[in-house]
């Protein structure tokens, strides 16, 4: 049974004394001096145990650790402060079966634990174990000097030679206590082979990341050291150092900027590039320019978005009247964008007439998203490399119009405006539509590579919005990519509030009015409306305006009193003679004049139709610069006429003896299109049958060769441009009746809607009975 004594003892605080070790501690607790004082008293032997928490003052039984060392004290200095000195030396461990305090005195009964000698081979061979790894730790942390390496692996005792080791460890307290506490040599020796090998991993770490560190830093010394001879050798020979400036410059910016690895290594090597060249060179001027593009581009910067739903909608509202369709559209989209920021962004397209608003509409998101506003006109590209920029092999090559936008706007999610895309054509240089594809393609944009870059740079943060007049003109593979937002003409009506509310305050600013230098009279706004413009925008009406301010600033200069104020009677003194008194549409009924209706890149427009029949050989004549598929409608229409020759009354062989004409005014113009088939037909059966055709009546369909109207499109522009020209009855194919609800009310109530399936019910709308006709032509002689 193993021997027990009773010793004072002293806590310690975050510090583990190993057998045989020799160590200066300071004492400073008064119960712990006075145990001092008990051991020198009586066989200068203490118990040195471990706190559990070195924050406790004054520790019981519980706070400290089960197994210490017992140790002899051989040298104590009182020292000023009141603390104590102590050398100790260990002797051997202990363990607390209990302690008490007595007489302000730590007090344990200690259980001696000596180490018993074991010379089998099993030992032997784990103590070379350890000893090796002791030395290969020693050896490459150089923390123990040799002699100290020497007198610890000369040891035969197992027990003592791991104990010593792990004194001379810097370990954690609790793996220090863990050793201590194997009382088993063997199991200690296990334990500190364990301890020295991930000792020796990390020193192995250690060493191999200090290894890149000086690497590193040799070669930035080197590179500095050989940058600073090359500057000495130019000054030498009298050459500018601008060049090494400009390096130095390339440098900074790129330790401050933000790179994807690859440009970033890019980046690197044009700069090594250039610092190898002579100044003279003239690779240089390309291989800065391309630096420049390289480090001025927003590789990771990007704006932060700001989408309210309620602030889109008062931006919307405040920068433009009407189009409530369009701005429902622009804000459902808007909610996706902010409920699923990270999926991919639907495409804008916004189709409608010059002068709508589709440009400030782009302008208005990028407000009410608080990004950047870029916008690139497309109109008349021709060649791929303005989309995919040029090659860097070529003189003067820039980047494309995309790349060269992400630059302008400073970050890589702006919004995007790509204008008149429909404008775009192809030749021999490529096909710029094509080009786009990979742009507005969610699945590629984010690795979009221009030509003169050629690195992949992330468009797909981009809030694309596309442009254009007409969407037929668009290449079908890129209208899929996009959703399609039409604005329609506006209406008169629209156009007044417009003015009022934009356009007069926007002009009045401009040409240096205050509010009280011109007065517009009742009336004047839709005079200009009516008689100085004809378009679906608003364009033409802000130039008007606009001429108004600039005569009214002109008076003001030469010392006319304000305000100058306009009225219908000296208009023409502002804007001189009426452009449009007269509208194209005819007064009165007449035999083979008809009004039908067309859809243009700028809007609606009445298409006056007349036909005539002269005697000849039963040719069908066609004029004012018709394409084929209004030509072919025109064929169409004869056909439907001969087959129901019977019907309408004509001779049987009248497209053998006569020839009929179909002339539509304006042939400067190029007219195409089915939409005319009805309104052609009408004219055709009008000058035929000798019959007149109402002057109210406006008309659009395609014609079949058995009499069957077919649906159209552009309905609403169609409409309101006959309106406009004083229309006020309407035929249309019957599949657009449910289009008429796009229409605004005001010019819906005021018109009437006559749908048709067939021409007999056209026919029966507009062709007056001949008995009529004779009446009318007869008032109209005064007789």
């Amino acid at each position: 049974m193993a021997e027990t004594c009773m010793l004072p003892m002293i806590p310690l605080r975050g510090m583990v004394v190993f057998p045989y070790m020799i160590i200066h501690l300071d004492v400073g607790r008064d119960k712990s001096i006075a145990a001092l004082e008990k051991a020198m008293v009586d066989d200068r032997k203490i118990m040195l145990a471990v706190q559990k928490n070195p924050d406790v003052d004054d520790p019981q039984q519980d706070d400290i650790y089960d197994v210490g060392t017992v140790a002899e004290i051989n040298q104590l200095i009182k020292m000023p402060g009141g603390t104590v000195r102590v050398l100790v030396e260990g002797l051997y461990r202990g363990v607390i079966r209990r302690s008490y305090e007595e007489d302000n005195v730590y007090m344990c009964e200690v259980e001696e634990r000596k180490d018993p000698i074991d010379t089998s081979i099993g030992m032997e061979a784990l103590t070379r174990a350890v000893t090796h790894e002791f030395e290969d730790w020693v050896r490459m942390s150089k923390k123990i000097p040799p002699e100290t390496l020497v007198s610890v692996v000369l040891i035969d005792d197992a027990g003592r030679l791991a104990d010593l080791i792990a004194s001379h460890l810097n370990l954690k307290l609790e793996t220090r206590q863990a050793i201590l506490e194997c009382i088993d040599i063997k199991e200690r020796l296990e334990k500190l082979y364990q301890v020295l090998a991930k000792e020796l991993e990390i020193l192995k770490l250690e060493q191999q990341i200090g290894t890149k560190v000086r690497q590193h830093l040799e070669k930035n010394q080197r590179e500095y050291y050989l940058r600073e001879q090359i500057k000495v050798i130019k000054k030498e020979l009298g050459e500018q150092d601008s060049r090494d400036e400009e390096i130095e410059n390339y440098r900074k910016k790129l330790e401050e900027g933000e790179f994807p690895e690859e440009t970033r290594k890019t980046i690197e090597k044009e700069i090594r590039r250039l610092s190898t060249m002579s100044a003279n060179n003239v690779e240089g001027t390309v291989t800065t320019n391309y630096l420049d593009w390289l480090l001025a581009l927003p590789w990771e910067k990007k704006s932060q978005d700001t989408v309210s739903i309620d602030k889109a909608k008062r931006i919307l509202d405040h920068d433009h009247y009407g189009l409530q369709k369009v701005k429902d559209r622009i804000l459902d989209y808007l909610a996706v964008h902010k409920l699923a920021p990270e999926s991919p962004a639907a495409i804008l397209c916004l189709v409608g007439p010059p002068g709508v608003g589709k440009t400030s509409l782009a302008a208005s998101i990028a407000r009410a998203t608080g990004r950047t506003f870029v916008r690139a006109s497309l109109g008349g590209i021709r060649d791929e490399a303005e989309i995919r920029g040029h090659r860097r092999t070529y003189v003067g090559a820039l980047p494309g119009r995309i790349i060269e936008g992400i630059r302008n706007a400073g970050t890589r999610n702006p919004v995007f405006l790509l204008d008149e895309v429909d404008k775009m054509a192809s030749d021999y240089r490529g096909d710029p539509s094509a080009a786009l594809l990979e742009v507005l393609d969610p699945a590629q944009n984010n690795t979009f590579s221009d030509h003169y870059i050629e690195l992949p740079f992330d468009l797909s943060d981009v809030l694309w919005i596309v442009t254009a007049n007409n969407l037929g003109n668009i290449p079908r593979e890129l209208r899929d990519r996009m959703e399609i937002i039409t604005l329609s003409t506006y209406t008169s009506f629209e156009k007044l509030e417009i003015a009022k509310k934009y356009l007069v305050p926007r002009q009045r600013e401009n040409n240096g009015l205050k509010p009280g230098d011109i007065r517009f009279g009742a009336g004047v706004i839709d005079l200009i409306i009516d008689q100085y413009t004809r378009e679906s925008g608003v364009r033409e009406l802000e130039r008007m305006i606009g001429g108004v301010c600039r005569r009214a600033a002109r008076r003001i200069v030469e010392g006319e009193e304000v305000p100058i104020t306009v009225t219908k009677h000296n208009l023409t003194d502002f804007l001189g003679r009426a452009k449009f008194v007269e509208t194209k549409a005819s007064h009165t009924p007449q035999v083979g004049v008809v009004t039908g209706m067309a859809w243009t890149e700028v809007g609606g427009a009445i298409l006056p139709t007349e036909a005539t029949v002269l005697k000849g050989k039963g040719k069908l004549i066609l004029t004012g610069q018709l394409g084929d598929v209004m030509q072919e409608s025109a064929q169409a229409a004869l056909s439907y006429i001969r087959s129901r020759a019977e019907v309408l009354h004509l001779k049987p062989d009248f497209y053998e003896t006569d020839d009929i004409h179909v002339h539509l005014p304006e042939g400067a113009v190029p007219k195409d299109g089915p939409s005319a088939g009805i309104t052609m037909a009408t004219a055709m059966i009008s000058a035929l049958t000798n019959r007149k055709v109402r002057s109210d009546v406006a008309m659009t369909g395609e014609i079949t060769l058995r009499g069957n109207v077919l649906p159209i499109g552009g309905l609403k522009e169609k409409v309101l441009a006959a309106y406009r020209e004083g229309m006020r009855t309407i035929i249309l194919p019957k599949e657009n009746v449910r289009d008429i609800e796009d229409i605004p009310e005001a010019v819906r109530n005021d018109l009437t809607f006559v749908p048709a399936e067939q021409m007999d019910e056209v026919l029966a709308t507009v062709l007056l009975p001949a008995e009529e006709s004779t009446v009318k032509d007869m008032t109209a002689k005064g007789e």
